[in-house]
């Protein structure tokens, strides 16, 4: 634990002046931005529907596992009609190696039954029409409407449509351990990241927390000492556990990767 004179900049992000936030978010920004200058999903996809579907097998997954089971499923299946009248014991066979396979067989065929029976077997490009489709959560949502912007799907941007900013376990923990939020849930995470992110970075914003967790910010050795945020970063003292997540972990300790979740937990 180091001393307090080596805190005395940062010591909780729950002290820090909203003004004072806003600045250094602004700051993280451009350095991610200039570290990652340009952003993908990593999800391999061709379409609204097959990153509709992909995402929904991420959930409990990693990409890499997706993108190698994605290519055959949707050889057989390419489109929401083919999917909906497809036989679960054959998608179950193809889609196992993501986990939970019984669920997010079900969710995906329902899915895509719903696309059919009320959207033309088209991907509505909204949240309220995304959250009522089987296995979508307002994340799953925000991925599709940031790749609406992203992939620039029906002209891009649509403020009404009610994107907000993706929230996984990469960017829950980074915006916890930059002291950018003060919550460990992930819906309040998001409406905090949304108040002081600047609504044209929400995209992007999300993605590059992804790439930087992956790379610098690991979950369990985080490289503080050559992290490019370091100056930027209340944890960077504490080797990326300071004390207001050592006491979030102990009631949050279900969200954390390796621990385990609920069997049915595949909406997202």
């Amino acid at each position: 634990m180091p001393s307090s004179s080596g805190t005395r900049r940062f010591r909780s992000p729950l002290t820090e002046r909203p003004a004072l936030r806003a600045r250094r978010v602004g700051q993280i920004i451009e350095r991610l931005q200039a570290r990652y200058p340009d952003v993908q999903l990593p999800l391999t996809h061709q379409d609204p529907f097959q990153l509709l579907v992909a995402t929904i097998l991420s959930a409990q997954s990693t990409d890499a596992v997706v993108n190698r089971v994605t290519p055959t499923l949707f050889a057989q299946y390419p489109t929401a009609q083919a999917l909906a009248a497809a036989r679960r014991r054959d998608v179950e066979r193809i889609i196992k190696p993501t986990g939970f396979f019984r669920q997010k067989t079900a969710a995906i065929i329902h899915m895509s039954q719903s696309l059919v029976e009320r959207f033309g077997g088209h991907v509505p490009l909204t949240m309220e029409d995304l959250l009522t489709l089987e296995g979508v959560g307002r994340k799953t949502a925000n991925v599709i409407l940031s790749a609406k912007r992203l992939e620039a799907w029906e002209g891009g941007g649509d403020p009404s449509d009610g994107m907000g900013i993706v929230v996984d376990t990469h960017v829950r923990r980074l915006s916890q351990r930059l002291g950018l939020v003060s919550s460990d849930d992930v819906g309040k995470i998001e409406q905090q990241l949304m108040a002081i992110v600047p609504r044209e970075a929400w995209a992007t914003f999300s993605l590059r927390l992804i790439y930087f967790g992956r790379e610098v910010c690991t979950a369990k050795r985080p490289r503080c000492r050559v992290c490019p945020l370091n100056a930027l970063c209340p944890s960077a003292p504490y080797e990326g556990y300071p004390p207001w997540m050592q006491t979030r972990r102990t009631r949050g300790m279900a969200h954390e990767p390796g621990h385990k979740r609920k069997r049915n937990a595949i909406r997202r």
